[in-house]
Formats: structure tokens, C-alpha cells, sequence
């Protein structure tokens, strides 16, 4: 059989379906069908087929062409996640709301600058198909600046949406602070403090953040780098009683940031604010000077609750964590042996027989500059005389901080019939949702380290850029708490103390073990998932024939894959 094609005047070719054979000698042929009504393609296809060609994917392959290739799956959830939490209704409508959503959602699937997020937004350099689906047009980094720009005017009414969303009358509210390096010295934000990145020689910003108490952020306000901690609790009250309306808050936090000073000037004065917090050393030691604490407590618990002068309406649940007690007790025989290797050798520099050390204020500021990092000097006693520096323990200092290790002492506002010790000490515990918060922040999840902007206004919507990226991705991770290595259970205790380091659930456990999901589904981290997702592809396929259109075909989904979407809303 073959495929004629015979003419038909001035009208279009007729094709014929034909077999040939012989008869008497001669080649005779007959008619099957009448095929001018198929279109060319398939005409093109049967003639191949009955020539023998049996390479149909290659016929495929030459029907279609993908013209372009994009990522498209982690987009689609993070934009489901950022319509489900109505961030694009929190916005003001207008051209920079599309730009912002795109500079948050960027902030998630791969943090960048300004310059490089406008590339992987532009159509013809994309990274991904976030600009497409925001319809954000071609933009350049003046544009995401102006976007920032147009953002930090609404940072209070997008807090006090947030507010009411997840803080009421009542609730525990989070609080901390940190520090992130600053690269230049033209903000006026920027300047020298404690460092919490380790960077002394870079000026820095502080920024603190309020949280209910899962961890989910809700404000975050910038301060000049070299703020202390405790000075930045005045402006957190402010906002939680002026701007958000509660007239009723428990603040949670920590020794460092609601101080003595703090608590008698700026928290007892206000009705209706209470506070969890933990005592210093120092005072922990008044207590104990005074009898008021009994070491003997803890002989049949780890858990107690005394009361002392000093803290008049206040409630102090006393605890002991014996793992931490030996943690202490192993870093400080160490600090102890390193100080000692330091003072040995400051010693033989006073004993040496060319040039030895004998100014006394050089000998106390290379003590000074050796132990102070540690603060080991306190456990010291030394001795300049004509033969050298002498030195020896304190063994009464080091016993004295012994007894203590691993004790610590919280302080409350909160009589027992609203919230009873276990529940003081496992609400004081939810301070470290915050320290993740920060991990998360600074690290390469979302690059919130360095600070390259100059103008003090762009810092601040920098910061609450990255919040925000935060915010969405606090949600992401708990609708995808089953695919990951998160424990699904984190709010629920899973101690029988809650003095007790925190355990695992035996679901969290069994995914560590086996790294499978209750549906054998592998597991992996919450940036491996977001890669995975990144596979499914949106295809743009070309036809060969000009007539036909072009059509976007998107990548089928795995198992994984299909239940992460659907985990979030998305359906492909």
C-alpha cells in the first residue's frame, strides 16, 4: 500500500490510499480510500508508517520543540501559601504590591540582591516562572528599591493585621532581640555593639521581634547598633498597648532584656502587663545567701517555687536541669585548664632570664586581655612579686558556682491560679522559637546578613522584607511538618518535667530513623523539598507547523511532589 497524491486541476491534490498487484502479467492498482480530508500531519505520518519507517519517536521529536524551560513548582507553592495567608490583601492595591509579593516570595525560594532578584524576575533572563505569574513586567533594581520604598509606610497597619490574627486579650507574647553585621559605615543605623555574629570589626543594627507563643512573627522593630537590650522594651510596650489595643499581655523575656530596672520602671506601672523572666547569677546567689534558697529542694524535685523580698507580688519557680548542671560542670573544668595554659605563660614571660615582664600594669592587662573573653578571672588569685607572677584558684568561688550549675530561677507576675509553674517554665521554654527564628533569618535560608543598604529607611524595610519572607515560610513549614524532619508534635510536651530537655515524639523519631514518611514517602529538609518542587517545570512547546500555537505543558508531579502541593492548596 501507498500514499498518491494525484492532481486535480486547479483544485486542491486529491491523496489516495492505494494497493498495487499483478495480474495477467500487468501492475494494476485499486483504491482503498480517499484520505484528502486528513490533515497533512497525519497524511505525513501514514506515509511514513507504510514506507516502514517505525521511528515514531522521532517523528514526535521532530513535531515539537520546547522553547523554554522553567522552574515552576516551588513558586506555585509559595504563592498558594501567600494567598492563603492574604498578604496580597494586606497590601494597599496599586503596581508596587505584585513587585513586593515577588520580592518576598524571592526572599523564600532563593534569597539574592536587588540586582539579581530583577534578573530572575525578567522575562528574558527568568530563573523561574515568579514573574510571570505575579505579572510583574519587565523590572530593573531601581524598580524593587522603590518597592521597598513603598513598603515601609505600611509596616503598622500590615503588624496590626498580623496582631489581630494571632495575639488576644491574655496571650503570652514573645520577645527578643538580635544583631546582624553591617558592611559600610554610611547608615546611621550602623554602629559598634555586642555582636552577635562574631563580627566586631563591622558596625551593626539591632532589630527585636514579637512573636505569639508558637514562634510566628507578628512586629519587628530596627534600633541603632549599639542599644542595649533592655532599652528596647519601652517601644515593645508602646506597640502592644497603643497600636494593637491588648490591654491584657503576658511578655515573655528573657534575664538580659527585662532587667530589675526594667520590670520596676516601665512593666509594674502598667496595668494589666504581666512578664516571665529569669534572675541573674548574681541574684541567684542573694538568694541562696539569704536562705531563701535551699539546695535541699531538689533532693526529691526539680521543681519549686519560693518567694523572697526583693521580688514583693511576684512568683520565683526555682529549677535544676542535671544534664545542663554537667555541661557546665565539663565547660568550666575546661575554661579553667585554657586559662591556667594562658597564666603559665604570661608567668614564664615574668620569669625569663632577657627582657623579662615586670611592669606590673602590662602583667594586669595581659591577664586582663587573656582571661576577660572567658570570663575565667574571677576564679583566680594572683601575685606580682620581684620573682614573677604567682597564681592559684579560688577554690571557694569555684565550689560556691558549682553548687549552682545547672540551676535557674524564673521570675513571674502571674498568680498560680492562671498559670501554675509547670506551665510558667514551658512558656519561658518557648524563647527559643525565637532563637530559631533568628537561625533562620541570618543563615542561608534568608540571607537577612549583611546589610548593604545606606539609607536608614531601606535598612528598616530590608528587615521587615525578611519578616515577612519569615512569616511565609513559619506557615510553609507547618503545613508541611509530615515531609519534613520537623517534629509534627513540637507544641505538644513530650516530657514528663518541664525542666527536662525537650524530647523528640516517637512520629519525629521514626522519620530520623527511617527517612520515610507514615506513606513511605522520602523525607527531607524544608530547602531540599523547595529543590524538589523546583523539577516541575512549566514547558513552553512550540509545534512544528506554524499554523498550530504554542502551549504550556507543565512537568506531571511525583507522589512527593503532588502531596506537598496539595499540603498547601495546589493542584496541577
Amino acid at each position: 500500500m501507498y500514499v498518491a497524491r494525484v492532481p486535480n486541476r486547479n483544485s486542491p491534490p486529491a491523496f489516495l490510499l492505494r494497493e498495487a498487484f499483478r495480474e495477467g502479467g500487468k501492475v494494476k492498482t485499486h483504491t482503498l480510500a480517499n484520505i484528502s480530508h486528513w490533515p497533512a500531519a497525519q497524511i505525513e505520518a501514514l506515509r511514513q508508517v507504510l514506507r516502514g519507517d517505525t521511528r515514531p519517536a522521532t517523528r514526535l521529536h521532530d513535531a515539537f520543540a520546547i522553547v523554554r524551560s522553567l522552574p515552576h513548582g516551588h513558586v506555585a507553592a509559595v504563592l498558594a501559601m501567600i494567598h492563603q495567608l492574604q498578604l496580597n490583601q494586606v497590601l494597599q492595591a496599586g503596581p508596587q504590591r505584585e513587585r513586593v509579593l515577588a520580592l518576598i516570595a524571592q526572599r523564600v525560594l532563593q534569597p539574592s540582591s536587588k540586582l539579581a532578584t530583577a534578573r530572575a524576575l525578567r522575562s528574558e533572563t527568568a530563573h523561574s516562572t515568579l514573574g510571570k505569574e505575579l505579572g510583574v513586567g519587565a523590572v530593573d533594581e531601581d524598580d524593587l528599591y522603590q518597592a521597598l520604598d513603598w513598603l515601609l509606610p505600611q509596616q503598622a497597619a500590615i503588624e496590626a493585621v498580623l496582631a489581630r490574627r494571632h495575639l488576644g486579650e491574655g496571650t503570652l507574647v514573645l520577645y527578643d532581640v538580635s544583631s546582624t553585621y553591617f558592611e559600610g559605615h554610611c547608615c546611621p543605623l550602623a554602629c559598634y555593639g555586642h555582636s552577635r555574629d562574631e563580627r566586631r570589626g563591622n558596625p551593626q543594627i539591632v532589630f527585636g521581634m514579637l512573636a505569639d507563643a508558637q514562634g510566628c512573627p507578628v512586629a519587628v522593630e530596627v534600633f541603632e547598633g549599639n542599644t542595649a537590650d533592655p532599652k528596647t522594651v519601652a517601644a515593645q510596650i508602646a506597640k502592644l498597648r497603643e497600636r494593637f489595643e491588648l490591654k491584657e499581655v503576658v511578655l515573655v523575656g528573657d534575664r538580659g532584656m527585662l532587667t530589675q530596672a526594667r520590670i520596676e520602671q516601665e512593666l509594674r506601672p502598667v496595668a494589666g502587663l504581666e512578664w516571665i523572666t529569669a534572675l541573674r547569677s548574681g541574684q541567684i546567689q542573694k538568694l541562696v545567701a539569704d536562705g531563701a534558697l535551699q539546695l535541699s529542694l531538689f533532693d526529691q524535685t526539680d521543681l519549686a517555687e519560693i518567694t523572697h523580698p526583693d521580688y514583693p507580688g511576684e512568683r520565683l519557680v526555682v529549677c535544676r536541669n542535671l544534664l545542663l548542671a554537667e555541661e557546665r560542670a565539663r565547660k568550666r573544668a575546661e575554661l579553667l585548664a585554657a586559662a591556667e595554659k594562658k597564666l603559665e605563660l604570661i608567668a614564664a614571660a615574668t620569669r625569663r632570664s632577657q627582657r623579662p615582664l615586670c611592669d606590673p600594669e602590662r602583667i594586669n592587662y595581659r591577664i586582663g586581655a587573656a582571661l576577660s573573653p572567658t570570663k575565667m578571672s574571677k576564679y583566680f588569685c594572683w601575685q606580682i612579686t620581684a620573682a614573677g607572677l604567682s597564681y592559684e584558684r579560688d577554690p571557694e568561688r569555684i565550689a560556691r558556682d558549682a553548687a549552682l550549675d545547672g540551676i535557674y530561677v524564673l521570675r513571674t507576675s502571674l498568680p498560680a491560679p492562671q498559670m501554675d509553674a509547670v506551665h510558667t517554665v514551658r512558656a519561658y521554654k518557648q524563647l527559643a522559637r525565637l532563637e530559631r527564628a533568628f537561625r533562620i533569618l541570618k543563615s542561608l535560608d534568608l540571607e537577612l546578613r549583611p546589610i548593604h543598604h545606606r539609607r536608614a529607611e531601606r535598612v528598616r524595610a530590608h528587615v521587615l522584607l525578611c519578616v515577612l519572607a519569615y512569616y511565609v515560610e513559619w506557615h510553609l513549614r507547618r503545613a508541611w511538618a509530615p515531609l519534613l524532619f520537623d517534629d509534627e508534635q513540637r507544641g505538644e510536651p513530650h516530657a514528663s518535667s518541664p525542666v527536662a530537655p525537650a524530647q523528640r515524639s516517637a512520629g519525629a523519631m521514626a522519620k530520623a530513623r527511617t527517612k520515610r514518611t507514615a506513606d513511605a514517602l522520602p523525607v527531607q529538609s524544608f530547602r531540599d523539598l523547595l529543590r524538589d518542587l523546583a523539577t516541575i517545570s512549566q514547558n513552553r512547546i512550540q509545534p512544528t507547523r506554524q499554523a498550530l500555537p504554542p502551549f504550556d505543558m507543565v512537568t506531571r508531579p511525583t507522589a512527593l511532589q503532588r502531596q506537598a502541593l496539595e499540603l498547601v492548596g495546589v493542584k496541577l
